[in-house]
């Protein structure tokens, strides 16, 4: 694992300098049409995502942060607006399908772990290379190694029933990783385990971050966690959602759970509460 530099963070250049965005989202909104008429989830909206960096989209329910991880996912088409994966267009305005090049540097996990039950771990980790036809032994090679990473490399060869749902979100964000994207999106992977499985959850996901270097983009309904995780926190309104504030996280990395407890992080915890109007 990388060791963290003088400022806490680690060796790798996470600046974006020279390089430009990992993501650059232009004008971007969203409406849905449905029985009842027009709905405007999201209001056009900017934002630039330096490589390597974690933002995390937190706001009310129903305010389009999912909405946006969605279309960043290619997995939503925008009504409006275009978003720029590095140098492809994953869409320019007016597409209605997703670039198929952009796609593959992305990776997704969802809410859930939606894990295959008739295959064993490291079958389900692999799931992408299968798809891809790529060799058993390098499929098998790939799956241990992630396995490793996010401490599951003694369960391989169990099936899922046997994993807890910390241990099966634990997959899935192996799963998400398989075909080495440099972006990893996901969409509270966390919401439904209990308080302290979802503090490890946080450590490992810290660890993963700081050990590949890949650009992260999470939604969370939990103030805590936004803080503990994420280098700026993207505030969303009330729907139709526009981006109400950018918040800095400026704690050294690696960051302990203990940190938590710090008054700085309680400030920052308290600002954003004020903003949902839950202080």
């Amino acid at each position: 694992m990388q060791q963290p530099a003088p400022g806490g963070r680690p060796e790798k250049d996470r600046s974006g300098a020279g390089s430009g965005a990992a993501i650059s989202i232009r004008g971007v909104g969203k409406e849905y049409v449905g029985d009842g008429g027009r709905v405007r989830a999201l209001l056009p909206t900017d934002l630039e995502i330096r490589p390597g960096e974690f933002v995390v989209l937190l706001g009310p329910s129903g305010c389009g942060k999912t909405t946006l991880l969605r279309m960043l996912g290619g997995l939503i088409t925008p009504t409006e607006g275009s978003i720029v994966i590095g140098d492809r267009p994953l869409f320019a305005e007016g597409d209605t399908e997703p670039s198929r090049d952009a796609l593959g540097s992305l990776g997704f996990v969802f809410q859930q772990a939606t894990l295959l039950p008739w295959r064993r771990i490291w079958k389900n980790i692999a799931l992408p290379l299968e798809v891809k036809r790529v060799s058993r032994k390098e499929r098998r090679r790939r799956a241990a190694e992630l396995a490793e990473m996010v401490g599951l490399a003694a369960f391989l060869d169990h099936y899922p029933r046997a994993l807890s749902g910390g241990m099966q979100q634990r997959v899935a964000i192996a799963r998400a990783l398989i075909h080495n994207p440099s972006i990893l999106l996901m969409d509270e992977p966390f919401g439904a385990l209990d308080a302290m499985t979802r503090d490890r959850m946080n450590v490992m996901l810290q660890e993963l971050w700081l050990e590949t270097g890949k650009t992260v983009v999470l939604v969370t309904h939990s103030i805590s966690e936004a803080v503990y995780l994420a280098d700026r926190i993207v505030l969303l309104s009330q729907r139709p959602g526009r981006i109400q504030d950018i918040v800095e996280v400026d704690f050294p990395r690696p960051r302990p759970l203990e940190i938590t407890k710090a008054p700085r992080f309680g400030e920052i915890a308290h600002h954003l509460r004020e903003q949902l109007g839950e202080a």
